[in-house]
């Protein structure tokens, strides 16, 4: 069964999410190297939980965290995508735009090709006036992927989701705005 295709790229299809992104999700949110920059890897209910809510976030808004497929081989690389952040800060309520794509993908532009689309779907489809992304300010690789589509920096903000003395809870935020666009 074929998922529901929202975006489509020269080289990539991002879609709502498929039982068979399952156990490469899993594998995904496992991998020490991909989850760098969060608390710790998920364990595979913690990450059957996150694909349920993200599912549930595209029935609910028509957007969310996509599933990310290479047209070439068909294959389940990551998410990128739409989303609501789910913790309070000076700039919440907001839209925020996210990536975390599987280690062999990296290095292709595979990131900046699907969260440029993402955004200009975000703009020209959704409607949306601003959408915001942020990272720990460890995370070189994902803030050049925030410059390379255009975002710019907003600053820097304590993430409220990780503990108070924690190496990555310092985060830089970027956004991305219609009237930049124009």
């Amino acid at each position: 069964m074929k998922s529901e295709i929202f975006i489509e790229t020269p080289r990539l299809i991002l879609r709502q999410w498929q039982l068979s992104d399952h156990e490469p999700y899993i594998a995904l949110n496992q991998d020490a190297d991909v989850m760098e920059f969060f608390p710790a890897t998920s364990t595979r209910d913690e990450t059957l939980a996150q694909i349920g809510r993200f599912t549930d976030h595209i029935e609910q808004y028509g957007y969310g965290f996509f599933a990310v497929e290479r047209k070439d081989n068909h294959e389940f690389i990551g998410f990128t995508g739409l989303s609501h952040p789910r913790f309070e800060s000076y700039f919440t309520p907001c839209v925020e735009i996210g990536w975390r794509l599987s280690k062999p993908n990296w290095n292709h532009g595979f990131a900046t090709e699907a969260a440029k689309a993402c955004l200009e779907y975000g703009f020209d489809t959704l409607g949306l006036d601003e959408i915001y992304s942020f990272t720990s300010v460890h995370n070189v690789r994902s803030e050049q992927v925030m410059i390379k589509i255009g975002m710019v920096k907003q600053g820097e903000f304590e993430h409220p989701s990780i503990a108070e003395g924690h190496f990555l809870r310092r985060h830089v935020l970027y956004k991305a705005n219609l009237l930049s666009r124009i």
